[in-house]
């Protein structure tokens, strides 16, 4: 007989984050998270490679792994192999990667691999809000270091390490997302890469690199990954959420046998999908480079899209990080507006966009940012709801004062 009067959560753990809401569904205007383009998620051909591989080898799914150990799929780290190798330098086999339950399971693993409570990290002052989160849930010191057009400055990373270390202190690594940066977009020229892994390894600090977005590319081809310059100093990490599907939740890590043998003793969640696993390879391996620039060319004309119309309803009022790749466009607002401070406004009127104090190590240093993601909605919602961002941010704050070539008057 239950106890009506018997209170569970007064036995809650401690540290525990903020209770969720329940899910009331995605606002009119959705410029938030790392969502792709529901037009372009090839269904067809995922429907094919299902059908292909079940008749296959439908039957291992009897077998916790399929059978074949935590590493993952062996289709699935053979395809990678050869797309790492074409697409990002990487030299590598099937043995030297293991799959992960998206790329957050990677930072989760990494994370806790190199990095002890109370211990320093150095990440990029503006830096994908996951991976500040994970850090600090672990009790990690989080240091940002600076950032341009390009991405990290060597010279400010350089004075930085010298000031930590007459306070005695040696980061454990950096992580940094070198080819596509989350939030600004930026891609790290091949001459700063060398010189970030000369400075790193002249210090000892691991390399953390996150290539998360590194498939979706418009600008020009990157440089080669950090882990293919110096794969005894990197751990690589990356994702299909992107450049395929996110809620099919596979991610990878490269690293050398005594990094990844480490990290194989951690996963101990039963194993990572293994149908996604097998689906993704069988459509992969036929259909990667077709399907990749497809959607990078629908992503670029969003973000053409996106930029016109913030152009247009914000003006000079607005400072944009054009991106040369990935779902993001980071701006800034004069330093008077205070972007947290739009959040609840902006979701009266059905937008969400993600404020820039969650995406940066020091948040009131991006007070006036955010950050708006161009994937998910149409072309014309992204005009519509650009242009309602900015009526409210006008509401609020009396900026823009023009939008469209027209003045704009407070109600």
């Amino acid at each position: 007989m239950s106890n009506p009067d018997f209170d569970l959560t007064r036995l809650f753990g401690t540290g525990l984050p903020d209770p969720s809401p329940r899910f009331a569904g995605f606002p009119e205007f959705n410029f938030i998270g790392g969502h792709n383009d529901p037009e372009h998620i090839p269904i067809e051909g995922l429907i094919e490679a299902a059908a292909s591989v079940l008749r296959r080898e439908g039957g291992s799914l009897a077998m916790y792994n399929l059978g074949r150990g935590p590493q993952g799929y062996p289709g699935l780290r053979d395809f990678l192999a050869d797309k790492l190798k074409r697409h990002r330098g990487i030299d590598c086999g099937r043995d030297d990667i293991m799959i992960t339950t998206g790329s957050g399971q990677g930072i989760d693993m990494v994370s806790r691999l190199l990095v002890d409570p109370g211990e320093t990290v150095i990440l990029e002052e503006c830096c994908y809000a996951g991976a500040i989160n994970r850090f600090k849930r672990i009790g990690a010191k989080i240091v940002g270091t600076k950032l341009d057009e390009h991405g990290i400055c060597i010279d400010a990373l350089t004075t930085l390490l010298d000031e930590l270390k007459s306070k005695g202190v040696t980061p454990k690594c950096i992580y940094t997302i070198p080819t596509i940066q989350n939030p600004t977009g930026s891609i790290l020229p091949l001459e700063r890469r060398h010189a970030l892994l000369a400075l790193a390894r002249e210090r000892g600090i691991a390399i953390f690199e996150d290539e998360c977005y590194a498939d979706l590319l418009w600008v020009r081809a990157a440089p080669p990954s950090l882990y293919s310059l110096a794969p005894d100093q990197v751990v690589h990490i990356g994702s299909f959420s992107k450049s395929l599907a996110p809620a099919l939740r596979i991610g990878y890590c490269v690293a050398s046998w005594p990094v990844l043998s480490r990290l194989l003793a951690m996963k101990t969640d039963g194993g990572t999908g293994a149908l996604d696993q097998m689906i993704v390879a069988e459509y992969f391996t036929r259909s990667f480079d077709t399907h990749v620039e497809h959607l990078s060319a629908v992503l670029r004309e969003k973000l053409d899209t996106m930029v016109e119309a913030v152009e247009r309803e914000f003006g000079t009022a607005v400072e944009m990080w054009r991106p040369e790749g990935g779902i993001f466009l980071w701006l800034k607002l004069p330093d008077q507006v205070d972007v947290t401070k739009l959040v609840k406004p902006a979701a009266q009127a059905g937008i969400a966009f993600n404020p820039g104090p969650e995406w940066a190590c020091d948040p009131a240093t991006a007070k006036s940012s955010m950050r708006l993601c161009f994937a998910l909605p149409s072309k014309q919602q992204i005009k519509d709801g650009v242009a309602a961002l900015a009526r409210v941010c006008f509401e609020e704050t009396g900026i823009p004062p023009r939008s469209a070539n027209v003045g704009n008057v407070r109600a």
